[in-house]
């Protein structure tokens, strides 16, 4: 779709000339909307389609769908699909373990070429972990297509990187950092990338991502599709996405409809910060029913709950971002195939990652944002099954869960003692 030229000369390696670029092209496009009076609803022409025969797919993609396990298509992915593989810009809302993931897996899979051995599909992820599950999501929807996908994360050996892409990689999931030093690198070839994706798109398009996004932004070919996803869009990312989209097909769930459905949600009164600990020491028995996850605001935080849990005799296992890559990846297949079944984490954790047995997340701490709430708690009842979610709040700290509460139309009930 479009040339192929570098959106941004100044970023090419100085090894190969590079054509003149406009600084039209340089620049992340703005198509001169007034983001105040943009209309953020779904677009009234959406189609439904109810079955994945009926989105017309590759028969390859549709094997490799119903081994996978999927009978029939979410209603995320009723609705994006179809505009997504028809090559239109897409911003895309649904909560979370609603199957965001597969949507654009699949549509990915549906636009890529598998005769051309060069990166067609770039997908983006604030976290390391959930650019990695992305990939595991890809290599087993596309598993008769005989498709190529790499995840191209921090904390990992770029010559590795390096060897995967020379080989050719039809699609690409990663974080932004990585990606981008790819391309500035010229290991990453731009000029066949007919697709942009960003998952998470509100903490993607967050101060700590942003300039990243842009800089990979402007090394792809000029017509670029991009697809967006999240489960919150706060107003403010909405309209950073005008800088990056023409004309998209919207597919926005309105917060009042972001239900949380099949949670059920509890709080305990705790007076002081000490009583946390010996009401999850309480809890303990519960916890290991499936599986659970405990969320603390700090990477020091999940470091003295998990030693203390330790202590005490708990077995529980523990992450954050300051890990190295190879004790976070052992954690997370360690929790993943049921070994460990309690997980203490920041919110590392809280975006897009999916272990189907965990039916229980305790917020420790209370989250720092209410969007933070919904991706914390989404963590269980994934994709309709059900789950429970479990607030320690303080003597202070009502106000901040009514706000949820009013946030979200949903209610937190006090935790009953037979739960």
């Amino acid at each position: 779709m479009g040339s192929s030229r570098p959106r941004d000369d100044a970023k090419a390696a100085p090894t190969e000339a590079v054509p003149s670029v406009s600084a039209s092209d340089r620049a992340p496009r703005d198509r001169g909307r007034d983001p105040e009076t943009a209309n953020f609803e779904t677009h009234g022409d959406v189609a439904v389609v109810t079955s994945f025969d009926g989105l017309k797919l590759k028969d390859d993609l549709l094997r490799g769908i119903y081994a996978y396990g999927f009978e029939k298509p979410s209603a995320i992915q009723q609705r994006a699909i179809q505009p997504i593989i028809s090559g239109r810009d897409v911003i895309a809302q649904a909560q979370s373990g609603t199957g965001k993931t597969a949507t654009f897996a699949i549509s990915a899979l549906q636009r890529i070429e598998p005769s051309l051995r060069e990166t067609q599909a770039i997908i983006l992820s604030p976290t390391r972990e959930l650019a990695t599950q992305i990939h595991a999501v890809v290599h087993a929807l596309g598993d008769f297509m005989k498709v190529n996908c790499h995840a191209c994360i921090g904390g990992t050996a770029v010559g590795e990187d390096m060897r995967k892409l020379e080989q050719g990689q039809h699609v690409v999931s990663g974080t932004p950092g990585r990606v981008f030093d790819l391309l500035k690198r010229r290991m990453l070839r731009p000029r066949d990338v007919k697709m942009l994706i960003l998952d998470e798109a509100d903490e993607m398009l967050g101060l700590g991502f942003k300039e990243q996004i842009y800089d990979v932004y402007r090394y792809l070919p000029a017509g670029t599709q991009v697809v967006i996803l999240s489960a919150t869009l706060p107003p403010d990312v909405l309209e950073l996405t005008s800088k990056f989209t023409t004309d998209p097909i919207r597919i926005l769930v309105k917060r009042d409809e972001l239900t949380l459905e099949g949670i059920r949600q509890f709080y305990v009164s705790v007076e002081k910060e000490e009583w946390k600990f010996e009401t999850l020491c309480d809890l303990y028995d519960s916890l290991t029913i499936t599986q659970a996850v405990i969320f603390c605001n700090t990477k020091r935080k999940v470091d003295w709950v998990a030693e203390k849990m330790k202590e005490a005799d708990f077995t529980v296992v523990s992450m954050h971002g300051d890990m190295n890559q190879k004790d976070r990846d052992a954690i997370m297949q360690e929790f993943r195939r049921g070994t460990s079944r309690v997980l203490i984490t920041t919110d590392v954790w809280a975006r897009g990652i999916d272990v189907q047995q965990v039916s229980l997340v305790i917020n420790y701490d209370l989250p720092l944002s209410r969007e933070l709430y919904i991706h914390r708690i989404g963590r269980s009842g994934r994709f309709g099954r059900k789950g429970v979610a479990i607030n320690f709040v303080k003597t202070g700290e009502a106000k901040i869960l009514r706000d949820i509460e009013t946030f979200y139309s949903t209610h937190i009930d006090e935790m009953p003692m037979n739960l």
